[in-house]
């Protein structure tokens, strides 16, 4: 073909796809969706290049005029009116015309984390999806419109995406089945104690890492994230090393002549890689980083389990994700409340640390305790209602500015030596502590040997004094730590107090990066 027709060729393709390319838009931007309140929101999408777009909201009394870029994106940005009931509609218009019906303005959160988010309401038989507590109940009554749920379907990726998979959906009890029961717990303490519309987009897959939810460029940046890279690299390089040989295999097999030989005969299995979700990154590219084009008020997040073994990195590794997601989505230190992982026979005192470390090192963040909601033996605890509730009663309090309500419970400050004694003090216990029992449990105490023993613990105003016949100079106190532990000390408020130690010993995932 002449250099001619091959250019003739090339702009007769390029004129059908400039003559039948539309509007599209992502998954997150359609009907039923929520866009945040008393916001600068964006819209974007698809087009043709160089496509001009009118862009009309029920709001708004003159619609938007833009135009696509060269490569056919477009993005522009809308200014939302107070949260109400109120539905709208919006309209674009190009070569096509896209009417987005019953759309809602309020309050936009995202759902993270692993499997104790992505838990849903309903049961499913036969799986770890057991449901919740009263379940049955839960369903039939989540007749809810005014909050709208999003679920991300599972996807992971090599490289960033631009969509995912999903749509709006009013909550009722056909919806809420298998959404995510912690975010709806949440979102709906949320909706009736602010009375305007909530939005709920839960992206969450079970038995994931910290780090497939973090982008390679944040990974690759710290020394101590190195390694996850590297262990990554290594398992690649096997597998790929595996592959390369069942085909090899195979290729010797279908040239074998004697169908009667060992070879001829040999079953070979094709290699496998370990699950798609455990690889570093591969759920930010697929599943967080297409949506932070959406403008949201702030995140919950509940995951650590996963993390447990390397619970020492966990205390960058966390703080790095958050900054990293905070960074993409531009939208200063938006707030971010996660849940403190519960008590089960396979998880460590260090994870729960770590994330009370994380207080300190994330800005605007807030941890739920859930000590007194777990399950020993099920690391998916049916109780997500309490767990919900308290992720609200953060939010309602420092994001939505309700007075008078203590949010978190007690959070070991200081110590101070008196006597034979320690005198343990705690944020979040104004209003005095409590024990729900006849006696303190699950206080620890240690000399300059750093053996620990079981401590007589009394409760003394806003502190706890801590001691044990068997320490006379006690220089170190810890207070649930361990796998299991059964605490029994709130605040009047009734919320439990977190795990704690008063030492920096290096413990058993100390090196573990």
């Amino acid at each position: 073909m002449s250099l001619k027709k091959i250019t003739v060729f090339v702009a007769f393709i390029c004129f059908l796809f400039s003559a039948n390319a539309q509007i599209k838009l992502p998954s997150l931007v359609g009907d039923n969706m929520v866009l945040q309140q008393n916001a600068v929101v964006n819209l974007w999408g698809w087009a043709s290049p160089n496509e001009k777009i009118s862009i009309q909201t029920g709001w708004q009394t003159f619609p938007l005029e833009i135009i696509a870029d060269t490569e056919g994106n477009w993005k522009t940005t809308v200014t939302t009116p107070a949260g109400s009931t109120k539905t709208y509609t919006i309209e674009l218009e190009g070569k096509n015309k896209i009417i987005l019906h019953n759309i809602l303005i309020g309050e936009v959160w995202i759902c993270s984390g692993q499997s104790n988010m992505f838990f849903p309401v309903g049961r499913e038989e036969k799986t770890w999806k057991t449901g919740v507590k009263n379940y049955q109940e839960e369903v039939e009554k989540a007749n809810y419109p005014n909050i709208r749920l999003f679920t991300v379907a599972l996807d992971a990726s090599q490289k960033p995406l631009n969509d995912v998979k999903g749509s709006w959906k009013e909550c009722n009890s056909s919806t809420i089945t298998t959404f995510s029961a912690v975010a709806y717990f949440f979102g709906r303490d949320l909706y009736e104690n602010l009375r305007i519309p909530i939005g709920l987009i839960s992206s969450s897959w079970g038995g994931t890492k910290a780090e497939a939810w973090t982008s390679q460029q944040v990974l690759e940046s710290n020394p101590d994230f190195l390694p996850i890279l590297e262990r990554n690299a290594v398992k690649e390089k096997e597998y790929n090393a595996a592959l390369e040989k069942y085909y090899l295999n195979i290729r010797q097999q279908k040239l074998e002549t004697n169908k009667d030989s060992d070879l001829a005969k040999a079953v070979f299995k094709k290699p496998t890689k370990e699950s798609v979700n455990k690889e570093p990154c591969v759920l930010y590219n697929a599943m967080l980083y297409p949506l932070i084009n959406y403008t949201m008020k702030g995140v919950i997040w509940y995951q650590g389990e996963s993390n447990s073994e390397r619970a020492y990195q966990y205390r960058t590794l966390f703080p790095a994700m958050v900054k990293n997601w905070r960074d993409d989505w531009k939208q200063g230190d938006f707030p971010f409340y996660y849940v403190q992982i519960t008590p089960h026979q396979g998880q460590n005192a260090e994870i729960r640390e770590a994330q009370l470390l994380a207080l300190k090192t994330i800005n605007n963040s807030g941890m739920v305790v859930t000590t007194d909601v777990g399950d020993a033996k099920n690391i998916h605890p049916i109780d997500k209602q309490t767990v919900g509730k308290r992720l609200a009663i953060w939010a309602r309090a420092k994001t939505y500015g309700e007075s008078n309500l203590t949010y978190s419970g007690p959070i070991y400050n200081h110590m101070k030596l008196v006597g034979s004694r320690i005198q343990i003090y705690f944020d979040y216990a104004d209003s005095g502590l409590m024990q729900k029992g006849e006696h303190l449990t699950e206080f620890e105490i240690a000399g300059e040997d750093k053996l620990f023993y079981p401590a007589e613990a009394v409760i003394k105003g806003k502190s706890v004094l801590v001691s044990s016949s068997k320490v006379k100079k006690p220089v170190a106190v810890r207070f649930a730590w361990k796998a299991i532990p059964e605490p029994n000390l709130y605040n009047k408020e009734n919320l439990p107090a977190s795990p704690f130690r008063t030492d920096d010993w290096p413990e058993k995932t100390y090196m573990n990066f």
